[in-house]
C-alpha cells in the first residue's frame, strides 16, 4: 500500500498527521494515508466531495474502500482514539459545537461509529455542490451530531461490536 502511495502520488509524504479534536477537548494529530495533494487544507475546506479536485488518482481508490483510515490505528495504539467512537473533528468545528454536542469530547473518539455507517458515501452526497461545507452542514451535521450524542450517552460493548462488524462490510455491499 505504502509503495503505491509514493510510486503514483509521488509530491509529498505517504502520510498525513491532521489536527483533531479528542477525549476532553484534547488536541492531537490523527493519521490518514494522504489521499490529496499537498497543501490541500489551504487550498479548500475540510469537507471532500468524491468530486474534489484536490483528491489524487490513488486517494480516490483509498478512500472508496476506507483504506485511507487504516493509520489511524496508530492513533488506537496511543491511546488518542479507539476502534469505535464518534469520528475526531477539526478545532475550528469543534469551537463551534454547542454546549450539548460538547457532550460527544466525553468519549474517545473513534475509527468508526454510526455516523461512518450512515454517511459511509459522504463524498458522494457532497458531489456537485458549489459549497461543500454549506452542504455538510444542511445535509449531514445535524445526523452526525445527533449519532455522536447518542454514542456518548449510551454506548454499550453490543453497539461497538456491531459498528465493527457493519464497518467491515460496508466496501463489500458496494
Amino acid at each position: 500500500m505504502w509503495a503505491r502511495v509514493r510510486l503514483i502520488d509521488r509530491d509529498g509524504p505517504v502520510l498525513y498527521a491532521g489536527r483533531r479534536i479528542g477525549l476532553g477537548g484534547r488536541e492531537f494529530r490523527m493519521y490518514k494515508f494522504r489521499s490529496m495533494v499537498m497543501n490541500a487544507d489551504k487550498i479548500g475546506g475540510a469537507d471532500t466531495p468524491d468530486d474534489d479536485p484536490r483528491l489524487t488518482s490513488t486517494g480516490k481508490f483509498l478512500r472508496r474502500y476506507k483504506l485511507d483510515e487504516l493509520p489511524q490505528l496508530i492513533n488506537v495504539v496511543k491511546g488518542d482514539m479507539s476502534l469505535v467512537g464518534p469520528r475526531p473533528q477539526v478545532p475550528q468545528e469543534v469551537a463551534n459545537y454547542t454546549e450539548e454536542e460538547r457532550e460527544i469530547l466525553s468519549v474517545r473518539p473513534g475509527i468508526t461509529d454510526w455516523s461512518s455507517l450512515r454517511f459511509h458515501n459522504e463524498g458522494e452526497i457532497l458531489a456537485g455542490h458549489a459549497d461543500p461545507n454549506e452542504a455538510y452542514n444542511r445535509l449531514i451535521r445535524p445526523e452526525k451530531m445527533r449519532l455522536g450524542l447518542e454514542y456518548a450517552r449510551r454506548a454499550t460493548l453490543r453497539d461497538d461490536l456491531s459498528i465493527l462488524v457493519k464497518t467491515f462490510l460496508v466496501p463489500f455491499r458496494r
